[in-house]
């Protein structure tokens, strides 16, 4: 498997902030926990069973588990499974599906004395302080235990990229990222990531996994997913609305639906045993 070179620029480059210095964002998206669930796309199994098999034993910790649709996945695979966030109306949405759910920011939990097999981490490790957030998943991992930390990215085709990226540059001019631009990269996320275990001096050298899949959206489906993005989330009313109105057109012109591709992609290393 291959694994991930150090990220050139150093972790505390103040020019360009990590997504962890700005957690509010994060801490928005339980204003509407039921579309986040709705809406907000699963990840493959094959990825969810290798980290099973990868780990020592079924007990898994869920780091920024929101809903529960990680955690989710989890459990049908036979783990033990707890979940801890920052959101409570997120946590609070978990445990209706009978999950169990903690309240607090990861790198500040008390684990209470508690350890685990596997830590995981769907879609959020971005919002966590990559060096204090792998040392805090080493003091909970059980020897040969493992961290994966994991991302849905976005493959779509260039058509699809490209009207995608027009809407996104109208609509967002000043966003820090346009994520369908044909340069964007998530090389630095996963670096970020890779280079937060090795500094937490605790780790096997980082892998990445990759596991291809896609799913097919209705023009509704698609829009019901597009507010729960961090940045979409935070747009003025208005900008929203357009932002809706002008992706809807475009998949009407595409016929009414597409099929996105994604990869997701799993940064993780195991605890060392040397």
């Amino acid at each position: 498997m291959p694994t991930i070179p150090p990220e050139r620029a150093p972790l505390s480059d103040h020019s360009a902030p990590a997504p962890h210095q700005h957690r509010e964002m994060a801490e928005s998206f339980g204003s509407d926990a039921e579309r986040y669930d709705r809406a907000r796309p699963r990840y493959p199994d094959a990825l969810v069973e290798r980290i099973v098999a990868g780990s020592p034993g079924p007990d898994v910790l869920d780091v920024g588990c929101g809903t529960g649709i990680a955690s989710r996945q989890f459990r049908a695979a036979g783990c033990r499974v707890l979940g801890v966030d920052a959101d409570a109306r997120m946590a609070g949405f978990a445990r209706r599906d009978g999950l169990r759910a903690e309240v607090a920011p990861f790198e500040s939990w008390d684990a209470g004395g508690r350890s685990f097999d596997a830590v995981v981490a769907a879609q959020t490790w971005h919002w966590i302080d990559p060096v204090a957030g792998a040392a805090k998943a080493a003091s909970v991992l059980r020897p040969g235990g493992r961290l994966a930390v994991f991302w849905n990215v976005f493959r779509p085709s260039p058509e699809v990229a490209e009207v995608f990226a027009g809407i996104h540059r109208r609509v967002m001019p000043d966003a820090p990222v346009n994520p369908w631009a044909a340069d964007a990269s998530e090389g630095p996320l996963w670096a970020r990531a890779a280079d937060g275990m090795r500094r937490a001096g605790a780790f096997g050298e980082p892998e990445r996994w990759s596991v291809g899949w896609e799913r097919p959206y209705s023009r509704d489906e698609w829009l019901d997913q597009l507010p729960t993005s961090g940045l979409a989330g935070r747009l003025a009313p208005s900008a929203l609305r357009e932002l809706l109105t002008r992706t809807g057109a475009a998949v009407d012109a595409m016929g009414g639906g597409f099929t996105m591709r994604y990869a997701a992609v799993a940064v993780t290393a195991a605890i060392r045993t040397d």
